[in-house]
């Protein structure tokens, strides 16, 4: 464990692993680096030199009082890097972290070697977040641990999954609650989601760009992949049938390969 730092000097929480290609990684709302399973970032390590940071706000990190953007949390994203020494890096963003990793292309393209992104939206009129996630942000707003839990779990992972693994509530029980997520960041985190809109701008986007999404999303419908594979010049969509929200824990090692797969072609 240890710190990076984000726009402003802000202290962000974040975990570092193997060696290899710059890695970053992006979590969405609610969420943070222990949501991203020990088994994808074993498997990427192999690979890569991984850095999964927490948002503002999140785990032992700086407080976070007023209201934030996803353009806030991109200019998060490129002091990472820059405070990590790296010149660029693969990026690799899911939900409210593909949202960011979209400002971050373009608000500092230099900054972003090959992009991923995952279970999001472009946003904007058009942009589609389910009333699955509505009901997951009001039932973590009634500080109810065990109700956000359990719609959480609801609204990130399939019923295929659940059925699969036996102790997979009490997986992502235990992974959720393993670093401190304060109700008001996750509704400020909601509102800035709400608010997200880069689809007219993605035209722009020049950089390798994978678009990846779980067929079973409740949270995020696939819909929104398939608009963000038209709006961004020669995407390459990636879909994992029958898959929910968090498709990389249902299939770490398709999620791993298409990453490395992607970094190996574009360096």
């Amino acid at each position: 464990m240890e710190f990076v730092t984000g726009a402003g000097g802000r202290r962000l929480d974040c975990v570092r692993r193997g060696r290899g290609a710059p890695l970053l990684l992006i979590q969405g709302m609610a969420a943070h680096h222990a949501l991203w399973g020990a088994e994808l970032l074993s498997a990427l390590e192999e690979r890569f030199d991984v850095v999964a940071y927490d948002h503002r706000g999140v785990g032992r990190g700086d407080r976070a009082d007023e209201a934030f953007t996803t353009a806030d949390l991109a200019d998060d994203a490129a002091a990472v890097i820059a405070s990590l020494g790296w010149a660029d890096a693969h990026v690799f963003g899911i939900s409210l972290g593909g949202m960011v990793a979209q400002e971050l292309v373009l608000r500092h393209p230099a900054a972003v070697r090959t992009l991923a992104l995952g279970c999001t939206t472009a946003g904007g009129a058009q942009g589609i977040i389910s009333e699955t996630s509505r009901r997951m942000v009001e039932a973590i707003a009634t500080r109810d641990v065990e109700h956000g839990l359990r719609t959480s779990f609801e609204a990130n992972l399939s019923c295929r999954y659940a059925d699969r693994v036996p102790a997979a509530r009490e997986i992502y029980r235990e992974r959720a609650l393993a670093v401190r997520m304060p109700v008001p960041v996750v509704l400020m985190q909601w509102a800035a989601a709400q608010a997200h809109d880069a689809a007219d701008r993605l035209l722009t986007v020049d950089v390798p760009t994978l678009v990846l999404h779980g067929t079973a999303d409740a949270g995020m419908p696939v819909a929104n992949a398939l608009r963000l594979a038209e709006l961004i010049p020669a995407a390459q969509l990636e879909l994992f049938d029958g898959a929910g929200h968090l498709f990389w824990w249902e299939d770490p090692v398709r999620t791993a390969a298409l990453l490395t797969a992607q970094a190996s072609a574009w360096g």
